[in-house]
């Protein structure tokens, strides 16, 4: 975790207003409200607008299927060292099937033993992150396995695990009880 603690504290149930109850009940009916959202509900107009986009990036409207979604934020949130982006996606990886060790390859990039598809999502974020464009090589690759639908949610999914780490790291967002950072993503 790049901070040691919140420079924008989550709020608690009994602090919310009635337009951060209404950002925050629909989470709560899914389980625990987890400490992104309540330190976003300190501003409901821009929480709704985030949510309504990020749902979009993690439905079934997002063209690329549950798995090579989670490869890609889950490479987003380690290059950008989110430790909390990496943890939480971490669980939800393994839910979208991949597994322990690829996760842990993920961290090792496109040439830690991927199939062809794989590898070629990892190098999009890879480009994306370094430049905010995919070169024209890795795009061409992309078409061998993703549509064009497909190649444009890589981007969008991209851009959203980019803002979202970018806000966990300056907000200072810590990690939910019970979860553990990646000992990799520590000092940062």
């Amino acid at each position: 975790m790049r901070l040691s603690k919140p420079r924008i504290a989550p709020l608690e149930m009994s602090e919310l207003n009635e337009d951060q109850k209404a950002i925050v009940a629909p989470i709560a009916e899914r389980g625990p409200v987890l400490n992104i959202f309540m330190t976003m509900a300190r501003d409901p107009a821009a929480a709704k607008a985030f949510l309504a986009w990020g749902n979009y990036i993690l439905s079934r409207k997002n063209g690329l299927p549950a798995r090579e979604r989670e490869i890609v934020i889950l490479r987003i949130g380690y290059l950008c060292k989110s430790g909390y982006e990496f943890t939480q996606h971490t669980r939800i990886g393994l839910q979208s099937g991949l597994t322990e060790d690829e996760i842990e390859r993920i961290k090792r990039g496109a040439d830690a033993g991927w199939s062809e598809a794989d590898a070629v999502l990892i190098r999009a974020c890879d480009d994306l992150n370094r430049n905010h464009f995919v070169s024209d090589a890795v795009w061409a690759e992309l078409g061998r396995f993703y549509d064009d639908k497909q190649k444009m949610d890589l981007v969008y999914t991209v851009g959203q695990y980019t803002q979202v780490s970018m806000l966990l790291n300056s907000f200072g967002v810590q990690l939910d009880k019970g979860q553990t950072l990646d000992p990799e993503l520590k000092g940062y």
